[in-house]
């Protein structure tokens, strides 16, 4: 049993599997687990790349968030953001979202520490059988963006081709700007609205707790699209719209900017995970809305469905 891609979709679904006692193997094209959850150290420091939080309703994955917790891997954050927009700055109340101190993408290597995680595999193609660049399997996931999946997946594999052909998905910049000191008003994390660059601005220091003078800023669908070929070009623009949202004088000591060319899903799938009779399954957050608790819960359930699958076909 393979699963391909290592973000929380993934490792949810390769766990239920492990605990059902059915032998599984993650391949993570990438270096490191965590997918969309990604963080990247600065000078020692985590920031997070991808997701900005995590919200929690399901009861079950409460029940992990509290786990994190309990490890000193996860905390409250607050349930306060502000917006700007057209009509000024106010504040906007919502669920509670949760922060990691280390970083989103150690949330993912909790969750898989106790798996074989093969990162640095990439995967070149899923034939029918099913089949991983040849190696036969009893079923294979893909847990990553549709438009991913697309390129795996052999035309043959005609109900996976037409599920991931359904998915659509935005493209965002991520821009970690660190500053000489905190020059702006307190906040923890803006949307921004109607804006030509930027949709969401979160202090890092005050999700981290350590204070640090960084901000995370998230740019639009329609920005990033223009500056997906050479992402570190759109760094002065994306640095010059934070300073002027939050009338910073001082420009950022750092600039790093990150390209996600399947950021958020638009539409994706019916139910929360595909899983047909060729034996294989697409799991994440394209099912449901775009959130960490839905690509988890994605992944679990697709890995329930797959043991009930497997142990009857055992029989």
């Amino acid at each position: 049993m393979v699963v391909v891609g290592a973000g929380i979709a993934g490792v949810a679904c390769a766990a239920e599997l492990a605990a059902a006692g059915i032998p599984v193997e993650i391949r993570e094209r990438a270096r490191v687990a965590g997918g969309r959850m990604a963080s990247k150290r600065f000078d020692g420091r985590p920031a997070d790349l991808g997701a900005a939080y995590f919200t929690v309703s399901d009861p079950d994955f409460a029940a992990v968030a509290q786990d994190w917790r309990a490890a000193g891997l996860a905390r409250e954050w607050t349930d306060t953001f502000v917006a700007y927009g057209p009509e000024g700055r106010r504040e906007v109340p919502g669920p509670t979202r949760w922060a990691a101190p280390r970083g989103l993408r150690s949330l993912v290597e909790h969750l898989a520490r106790d798996l074989p995680v093969l990162v640095d595999r990439l995967v070149l193609g899923v034939e029918p059988g099913p089949a991983v660049d040849g190696r036969p399997c009893e079923a294979v996931v893909l847990a990553m963006p549709g438009p991913q999946a697309a390129l795996l997946l052999d035309p043959a594999l005609a109900a996976a081709t037409r599920a991931v052909a359904g998915q659509q998905w935005s493209p965002a910049l991520t821009g970690v700007l660190r500053f000489p000191t905190r020059r702006w008003a307190d906040f923890r994390g803006a949307f921004v609205n109607d804006h030509p660059v930027l949709s969401l601005v979160c202090d890092d220091g005050d999700r981290r707790g350590d204070g640090a003078p960084v901000l995370v800023a998230h740019t639009t669908a329609e920005f990033a699209a223009g500056h997906l070929l050479q992402p570190s070009a759109a760094g002065p623009a994306v640095e010059q719209a934070v300073r002027d949202l939050l009338g910073l004088p001082e420009p950022a000591e750092l600039t790093h900017v990150h390209r996600w060319t399947y950021a958020k899903p638009a539409a994706g799938g019916d139910g929360t995970y595909h899983l047909d009779a060729d034996g294989i399954g697409i799991a994440g957050d394209a099912f449901g809305k775009p959130r960490v608790q839905s690509a988890w819960r994605s992944g679990r359930d697709l890995g329930r469905a797959l043991v009930d699958r497997l142990i009857a076909d055992r029989r």
